[in-house]
């Protein structure tokens, strides 16, 4: 099976050891397992459960425990709706495989994570995109969607809060994306992995699971709950698709970590005090950014509602891969190039990292920025 190379993680892999400030990182900074701990106030009972907790695979689809921490996450599910995965791109690599076959007509709404298309072409999908537009605020165009659809039409892809825009759908627009799939009997897969970092009110938007009945959303430990190191997703979702979803999984997972289980569990049954903390860094570190692209010439974008990341244009002759090899190599900052995401003449910049790194990393930025801006005026006099 033939696939494309995956160019956000291809460019992680080579870069991200390599910079002083890493403004692509994506996650809410990580905690430790010392902190995790202390927020949930176990101390004294930690060490103990672990000395005596068996190291064979433990419940294939996931441990009650975890599962029942995880339905609370959404209105209307329960444990027997949860599967738990290998992060969420283990649960959204299994949801693919399972549903989409050759010929199948899939269509991705972009920029998003890479997975949502480029798995579905590797099986043979003809697969269709839907581009979010900045005009249009990074939503879809639900008219342009619904002329999209046919008969046949296996599954829309998309995810929200979306990755790298920070765009949100409310409820409204996700029932409506529902009644549009409703009409081809489609699936709709809805990648939730930033779930949790709205920037207004408990952090949390509606989820698809809880509003259709062929809704799949999928999720995990690594973004709004810092801790990115337990390897562990799931999928949410009816009970007869899971079913389908083991077939594939029993090939490739068998079952997800006793220990990442054990410490998941615990950080979703405290996830208040988790995501009180996330709240205060992407809010905080989101003003900060607003008030920087304001203040740059070269930098326009729309202001994210979630998420931990801004997609914003620069307006300079450059690649994007040459402006983020050269910001890297000049002032030790790393963002991602958009043509990364395929989306050439944009840059993604996470801002859920230490606050004190974002503001001296932006400072670094803005003087690449403006010897670039003089470099191109003078380019310009001199033709």
């Amino acid at each position: 099976m033939d696939i494309k190379t995956f160019g956000v993680e291809m460019w992680m892999n080579e870069f991200e050891n390599h910079c002083r400030y890493n403004l692509a990182e994506t996650c809410v900074d990580s905690i430790t397992l010392g902190d995790l701990i202390d927020m949930a106030g176990v101390d004294n009972s930690v060490l103990g459960e672990l000395r005596e907790m068996r190291m064979g695979y433990g419940a294939i689809e996931g441990s009650d425990r975890l599962r029942d921490a995880v339905a609370g996450l959404y209105e209307g599910q329960s444990r027997d709706n949860v599967l738990t995965t290998h992060g969420t791109i283990g649960a959204n690599s299994l949801v693919h495989q399972t549903l989409v076959s050759r010929g199948d007509h899939v269509i991705a709404i972009v920029p998003t994570y890479q997975q949502h298309y480029s798995i579905p072409e590797s099986i043979g999908a003809d697969v269709e995109l839907l581009h979010l537009r900045e005009e249009n605020g990074f939503l879809p165009d639900l008219n342009a969607l619904r002329a999209m659809m046919r008969p046949d039409t296996r599954m829309i892809a998309t995810n929200n809060p979306n990755n790298p825009t920070g765009a949100l759908m409310d409820r409204e627009m996700l029932t409506q994306i529902a009644e549009i799939a409703r009409g081809s009997d489609a699936w709709v897969l809805c990648d939730e992995v930033y779930r949790g970092t709205d920037q207004a009110g408990d952090g949390y938007t509606a989820s698809i699971c809880d509003l259709y009945d062929k809704g799949i959303s999928t999720a995990g430990m690594s973004k709004a709950y810092s801790l990115a190191g337990l390897r562990v997703g799931w999928v949410a979702g009816p009970r007869d698709l899971l079913e389908r979803i083991m077939i594939h999984r029993d090939y490739n997972t068998i079952s997800v970590g006793r220990i990442d289980e054990y410490f998941s569990a615990l950080a979703l049954e405290n996830r208040g005090k988790i995501l009180e903390r996330a709240h205060r860094i992407t809010r905080e570190n989101l003003a900060i950014l607003s008030d920087w692209v304001e203040g740059e010439p070269l930098i326009s974008w729309v202001r994210p509602k979630s998420g931990t990341t801004a997609l914003v244009k620069y307006d300079l002759p450059l690649p994007s891969r040459d402006f983020c090899t050269r910001l890297l190599e000049e002032e030790g900052v790393l963002f991602t190039p958009g043509s990364a995401m395929d989306m050439e003449g944009w840059l993604r910049i996470g801002y859920a990292n230490p606050t004190a790194d974002l503001r001296a990393g932006l400072e670094r930025v803005s003087a690449f920025l403006a010897r670039q801006g003089v470099n191109s005026a003078e380019t310009v006099d001199q033709l």
